[in-house]
């Protein structure tokens, strides 16, 4: 991982031209880095693929990886749609200028106001998770008028080589119509007689952190099969499909994903191949890349504080970050490579446990870091957290939230900026405090 970044002069990691030392100097720690041109080439690969293999097609950035402003507005002058998986993350994709009819409603539990505000804004595509759903946007959109176009969002059964909690294709699980139990086939007899919908075609997601090309082609395979069901007992044919997304990216050296090249070529294949051998016309793709996208474009920054030495045990190394900025370690063993940042090429002098701050034992963000020497005041350098890591921030023992900053050709532009413990305390009301309201709920209560 080291080797996919330059150096300075000086030796020091660079990032998107800037000197990684310099940026934490700068903007503080921890600090998230996304390398602009990392990302950008990302965007242009997809680009680029699609033309290649699915020039009708569209690529559509989960922005679930990390939905912010900045990289809305990025991902959509490159030409992508954006899906959102929530008010908020709808809110941000409008606020950054994305026009709602390139913008992808997801969410196995969609609220009523979600709802009226998609159909409102004139969001491009629903994707209808459940029967609740059905009833709840048919009822909105035809209260507002309007017909909303959806996907019906189907699990092909299928479990893919990743950890349980990403697996989302499965039998068991709690997104979308089972294909396996003839739920989607009922969902499509019901969806497609709604006065208020617009059944476009299917939606498949299998999971994330994908390393093989063949569940992929798998899950195109068994959506056909199913669309080829649908039209032989409906008459209905699926002008849409969306594979989801899942590739995975590289987290260690050992790691070996496909390219974002191999990945949309063996999709578009596999759809093409199992619709041309039932006569049934190629849909139109659409895919839906997060990680793949942000996830190799961040890097994140701390300073090294406390270090514990454990004789025969094990060395912590403190932190000034944790799973309040980075809790995938902590919720599902996601693991990690680490330079310090002034001597990158330093050889390890030994195997340390990157500890975070927060009050929990099991907050270390890299349990087995080959490190040099390690002193108070180093900055750590941690591969490979574009994705899913501030997007899942949180305000755990009130720790505010950190930057994040875009670096490209040698200029930093901080894109969030660091939460400071006035921003913690903005939404808390005393108990003391005059002018506020204090409501009751009436009605009996036991005792």
């Amino acid at each position: 991982m080291r080797d996919e970044f330059p150096r300075t002069r000086d030796g020091h990691l660079c990032v998107g031209g800037c000197d990684a030392v310099e940026l934490a100097r700068t903007f503080g720690t921890p600090l998230h880095v996304l390398d602009g041109g990392r990302l950008r080439r990302n965007l242009q690969a997809y680009r680029e693929a699609f033309a290649e293999h699915a020039p009708t097609g569209q690529p559509v950035y989960a922005s679930k990886a990390l939905c912010t402003v900045a990289t809305c507005q990025l991902v959509h002058r490159h030409g992508f749609w954006v899906d959102v998986a929530s008010g908020g993350e709808l809110a941000t994709a409008l606020r950054a200028g994305v026009p709602a009819e390139h913008l992808v409603f997801h969410g196995n539990y969609k609220t009523e106001e979600e709802l009226r505000l998609a159909v409102q804004a004139g969001v491009g595509r629903v994707a209808v998770d459940n029967f609740h759903e059905l009833d709840l946007l048919d009822r909105l959109a035809r209260e507002a008028g309007r017909v909303v176009d959806v996907w019906l969002r189907v699990t092909p059964g299928i479990e893919p080589h990743t950890h349980r909690a990403i697996q989302t294709g499965g039998v068991d699980t709690k997104f979308g119509f089972g294909i396996p139990d003839g739920t989607a086939a009922r969902a499509v007899r019901e969806a497609v007689n709604r006065p208020g919908l617009r059944v476009r075609g299917f939606h498949s997601h299998i999971g994330s952190q994908i390393l093989e090309l063949e569940p992929f082609r798998q899950n195109a395979e068994l959506v056909v099969a199913f669309a080829l069901q649908v039209r032989s007992e409906l008459g209905y044919v699926a002008e849409e499909v969306n594979l989801g997304g899942g590739l995975g990216i590289r987290y260690l050296a050992s790691d070996r994903p496909p390219s974002i090249h191999a990945y949309v070529a063996a999709v578009a294949a596999a759809l093409s191949a199992a619709c041309g051998a039932a006569d049934y016309p190629v849909p139109r793709l659409f895919l839906e890349p997060g990680r793949s996208v942000v996830g190799p474009a961040g890097v994140t920054l701390y300073t090294v504080g406390p270090i514990k030495q454990i004789p025969g045990v094990r060395t912590y190394v403190a932190v000034d970050g944790g799973m309040y900025e980075n809790p995938r370690p902590a919720l599902y063993g996601a693991r990690y490579e680490a330079v310090v940042a002034e001597r990158p090429d330093d050889p390890p002098q030994g195997v340390v446990a990157l500890a975070g701050r927060c009050c929990e034992s099991g907050d270390v963000l890299v349990w087995e870091a080959a490190l040099p020497a390690v002193r108070p005041g180093d900055v750590v350098a941690v591969f490979s957290t574009g994705a899913y890591t501030y997007s899942m921030a949180s305000n755990y023992n009130r720790f505010p939230r950190p930057a994040v900053v875009l670096a490209e050709d040698g200029r930093a532009t901080v894109v969030v900026r660091r939460e400071s413990y006035e921003d913690l305390l903005r939404l808390d009301v005393g108990l003391s405090e005059e002018g506020v309201e204090v409501v009751a709920a009436r009605g009996p209560c036991a005792s």
